[in-house]
Parts: structure tokens; C-alpha cells; sequence
């Protein structure tokens, strides 16, 4: 008896044949063809037409001899909420002095109602400016005397005009808060710039805005990291109240990537405050709102500051009794992030200066100690920029992942040159020491400190050029190894390797269609190269 043929696999519901698809399958040769059926990579083929029998009349057959498939890339490190505010704010990145800067504020004034607030994007760096510096107070107040100005620079970083400094009620008298600087000038002056945590006393005073501007925000952002190969980001700085936010953008289909949220922990300082946003944390993960779409990767703190903050083992260039700030105790951020992983969540902390990750690793090996058996890549350095030979040992022997972000350094090399010097500068991101030494790496931009992107993070990495030159070209790493780190390590540090991270059957189908092969083409392209067309959940989000 002739035993019954197996039913014939479902039509593809799209069909890429192409130059190379790099599955990133350890081992595995590239292949030439891969088959997509609803959300899942159905199969792959290493003739351009082995999976022809997969083509049926509804399949979208997309024919590319000279393209290149990847897996669509994460961002590990990135600020998508602060990115979709930005797409309403005045578009100051685009000024290349100050008197632009000023004017692109004027403008915008003259068609804003009186008294309504004014932000500007946040992907600018003053050194970058003819004038190599920030605008002051006066200057804001001479753009605008009849609106509240907040000039802000990346997440940490903001200016005030006299409006904006009287509604968030900051007085000459108004005293630093812990892990803050409210800056002066040398009579007592206010400045009217805030930094780290001190920017907190304008965020409660802001108004927010509604949730169809906020969701439009996040729909032209997460569009705009389609665009450049992003899949899916790690945002490191969510307020808990955004998260509602993020489920209504992914309800509404807004979303083009897929969002692992850090809820932000830098407002939170007793054991009573972390045990209220926890609890708010729980409540939403326990409301069901989670899929593969959206979800709560763990908690963000800071353990030190960003470029003229960071906490570091000798004094900054210049200013011989000053060593950066360090936000925390380190008895009380061990205790918040033992509070954090009692309840099943991760942690990640930023760590910029040597001493802030030698401090961090203290706190990590207390909460090892105990927890015993506690998973690995529960606890995560976010950045962990100056990395020293026995801070390495440490992590790796810890096995503590990190993340690094090439785009923080190329965009804020020469700001970091005038606090650190060239020396120090040269040596964040030691990746290819890292790497060498069994560290568990993953890469992102740091937006808006950096761009996001996923070639120009791998050109970055693979080239070490920034803004003030190459620096540490000795830290550089080759191409496959960037890639990894956005894509197989990437899905390791999400705890997703099973779904995400490499292309195989059965496999999410989350991949990039490039008009070259990134791998191979001349390295100066990489800076430039976007995608033809990014695929997240079988899903074209992302079509050029």
C-alpha cells in the first residue's frame, strides 16, 4: 500500500530571492532564498529558486540578485519615547551656529499661542555649533519673551529661559537636588541650564501632551528606525505612566518595531518609592498588556553621570579636584536593584566613567551575593564607556552583559575631549578587548545622544571614526562581529535567542533586504547604507 504524501506546505506569503541571506546560524553558509508564511520563516534555500514551489497567487515574490538579506537589527540602547517628542520639537539639530539656533526658536514662536511651551529636538551637540557652546537664559528670553523655552540635549541636559525657570519655580536659591546641577555662573547667576537629575524639577511641571500627538510622535519615530534596519529597541528610559502610551501606539498599529521598555528608576530614590513603581510595573505586566510586540525588559538606574559628569578614578582635564558625581550610595542603588530583582525583573545601570562602573560592579557583586543563582543577564551595564583591564575581568567573571554604543561616541567625542582629555576619550568602547576577553556585548545609538542606524553603528564600530577624527582605532572590530552584536547578541540580552537574532525555520521573521552586502562592500558605504525594505513579524515595515 502506498503510504499518503504529506500535505503540501501553505503558499509563502512573501518570497525573497537574493544575492546572499545571511542567516547568522552559526556554521551555516549563506543562503539565496527564504520563504515567509504570517509572522514566521517558513524556509530557506541555498538555490534562488528552491523555494519556487512555495509561490502561489497571493505571494509577494520579491526578486533581488544583487541584494542581501540580515536579520532586522536591534538598537540595545535607545531613547524611542524621547524620539517622539522630538518629532514636534523645533528642529535646533539642523542650526550650524547659535543665531540659526535662535532664529528656528523665533520662528516657531511666532506661530505658538503666548504662554504655550516650547521644546526642541534633542539629537544636537553644542560642540557641533560655530560657537562650540550652549545658548544662555538672556539669549532664550531674546528669542521669545512671551513663551517658556526648554532647550534640551539628550536625556540629561536641558536650558531654560526666565519663563520656563519661573514655572518650574528655580530661583537663584533653589539648592542642587542629589545627583544634580543646577548650573550658576561665578556671581550666582543662574545659568539656566539643569543636568541630571535637576531636570526632573521641570518634567513634573511640564504639560504633557495628548495622546494622539504622543502616539504620532511614536509612529513617525519608530518609522524612521525601520528606515535604517532597526527591528526592534531597547528603550533605557521610560516613565511608568508611558508604558499605557506604548500599548495604545502598538494597539493602534503605530509601532513599526518592536519595543522592550526599561521603566526609568532615576525619580525614585527610598525603598518605598521603588516598591510604588514597582507596583505599578506589576500591575500593568499583570493587566496582560504584554506580546511579542511590547514588554517590560526590567528597570533603568544611573549610577553616574554622561559626559561632564561621569564618575572617574583620576580628576577631569583641568579641574584637578574634580572627579565626576556619583548618583547613588552604593549600599542604597544595591538595595533598590535587590528590590527590583525580587520581583523577577532585570536591571540596567548606566556606568560612564571608570569609577562608576568599578562602584557598579560592587553593587552587582552584593546582589549576586545575595541571590545566589540569579540569571545571568538579569543585571546589565548600560554603556560601561571607560572600561578598565581588571573592570573587564570583573564583568566578564561576573558574567555581566553590557551594552555599547559607538553613535554616543562618535556624536560626543569632542564634548568628552574637553572634559577627559584626548587620552581617556580614545579609550571608551575598548570593544575589541571586550570582545577577546569573553564579554557578553550587545550594541545601540544612545538617541538622541548618537544616531541611531544600523550600518553607521557598524561602520562606528568597525572604523572608530567620530567627530574629532578616528580615535582608538585599536578598539575597532571587524564587521561580522558588529553585526552580531546587533542582531544574535542582541536577542541574547533580550532573552529571546529561540525567536529573534539569526534566520531559520520557525524563526520570527524580523530581516533586512540590502542593496549590497554590508559584509563585503567598501566600508564607506556602510555610513550611508539603508535598506531596501525591513520585515518585522512577517510584516514589511519599512519599504524604500
Amino acid at each position: 500500500m502506498t503510504p499518503p504524501r504529506p500535505p503540501a506546505a501553505p503558499p509563502a506569503d512573501l518570497l525573497v530571492r537574493a544575492a546572499a541571506v545571511h542567516t547568522l546560524v552559526p556554521g551555516e553558509p549563506a543562503r539565496r532564498a527564504i520563504a515567509v508564511t504570517g509572522d514566521r520563516i517558513t524556509a530557506l534555500a541555498a538555490d534562488p529558486h528552491g523555494l519556487d514551489a512555495l509561490a502561489g497567487p497571493a505571494t509577494e515574490v520579491v526578486d533581488a540578485p544583487h541584494a542581501t538579506v540580515l536579520p532586522a537589527f536591534d538598537d540595545t540602547h535607545t531613547h524611542l519615547i524621547l524620539a517622539g517628542h522630538s518629532v514636534h520639537g523645533v528642529p535646533v539639530h539642523r542650526a550650524a551656529d547659535l543665531s540659526g539656533f535662535l532664529a528656528l526658536i523665533r520662528e516657531r514662536a511666532a506661530r505658538t499661542p503666548a504662554g504655550a511651551w516650547i521644546r526642541t529636538t534633542v539629537n544636537w551637540q553644542e560642540v557641533n555649533l560655530a560657537e562650540q557652546r550652549m545658548p544662555t537664559t538672556e539669549e532664550l528670553d531674546g528669542a521669545t519673551a512671551d513663551h517658556p523655552v526648554l532647550v534640551r540635549r539628550g536625556a540629561y541636559n536641558m536650558v531654560l529661559n526666565s519663563a520656563a525657570l519661573r514655572l518650574a519655580g528655580i530661583t537663584a536659591a533653589t539648592p542642587d537636588p542629589p545627583g544634580g546641577v543646577i548650573e550658576r555662573a561665578p556671581d550666582g547667576r543662574l545659568t539656566g541650564r539643569l543636568i541630571n537629575t535637576a531636570t526632573e524639577l521641570v518634567e513634573r511641571v511640564l504639560p504633557r501632551p495628548g495622546l494622539d500627538e504622543r502616539i504620532d510622535g511614536l509612529r513617525a519615530a519608530s518609522a524612521d528606525y525601520a528606515a535604517t534596519g532597526i527591528g526592534t529597541v531597547r528603550d533605557c528610559l521610560v516613565p511608568v505612566e508611558d508604558l499605557d502610551v506604548l500599548r495604545a501606539a502598538r494597539d493602534r498599529g503605530a509601532l513599526a518595531v518592536r519595543v522592550r521598555a526599561l521603566v526609568s528608576g532615576f525619580a525614585v530614590r527610598t525603598p518605598e518609592e521603588v516598591d510604588a513603581l514597582l507596583d505599578r510595573v506589576d500591575a500593568w505586566r499583570a493587566a496582560g498588556h504584554e506580546d511579542d510586540r511590547l514588554s517590560v525588559w526590567g528597570v533603568k538606574f544611573g549610577i553616574d553621570g554622561g559626559f561632564e559628569a561621569g564618575a572617574l578614578e583620576e580628576p577631569y582635564q583641568g579641574q584637578p579636584c574634580y572627579h565626576g558625581r556619583l548618583l547613588w550610595e552604593p549600599k542604597e542603588l544595591a538595595d533598590a536593584v535587590d528590590r527590583v530583582v525580587g520581583r523577577g525583573l532585570r536591571v540596567g545601570v548606566h556606568a560612564w566613567g571608570d569609577r562608576g562602573l568599578r562602584t557598579l560592579l560592587d553593587v552587582y557583586e552584593d546582589v549576586l551575593a545575595r541571590r545566589p543563582g540569579l540569571p545571568t543577564g538579569t543585571l546589565v551595564v548600560e554603556h560601561g564607556g571607560l572600561a578598565r583591564a581588571d573592570q573587564r575581568a570583573r564583568a566578564v567573571a561576573l558574567g555581566i552583559p553590557v551594552t555599547v554604543q559607538h553613535p554616543l561616541l562618535h556624536d560626543g567625542a569632542l564634548t568628552q575631549q574637553r572634559a577627559w582629555g584626548a587620552e581617556r576619550t580614545g579609550a571608551l568602547f575598548p570593544l575589541r578587548e571586550w570582545l577577546d576577553e569573553g564579554a557578553r556585548l550587545s550594541a545601540g545609538s544612545d538617541f538622541p545622544v548618537g544616531p541611531y542606524g544600523a550600518m553607521v553603528s557598524v561602520w562606528g564600530m568597525t572604523t572608530r571614526a567620530t567627530v574629532a577624527g578616528v580615535l582608538g582605532a585599536e578598539h575597532a572590530i571587524d564587521r561580522a562581529e558588529a553585526v552580531a552584536l546587533h542582531t544574535v547578541n542582541a536577542a541574547r540580552l533580550t532573552g529571546e535567542s529561540a525567536e529573534r537574532g539569526s534566520l531559520r525555520p520557525g524563526a520570527l521573521a524580523d530581516l533586512t533586504l540590502w542593496p549590497t552586502d554590508p559584509l563585503s562592500c567598501p566600508v564607506d558605504e556602510l555610513r550611508e547604507l539603508l535598506p531596501e525594505r525591513t520585515v518585522v513579524g512577517g510584516r514589511t515595515v519599512h519599504r524604500r
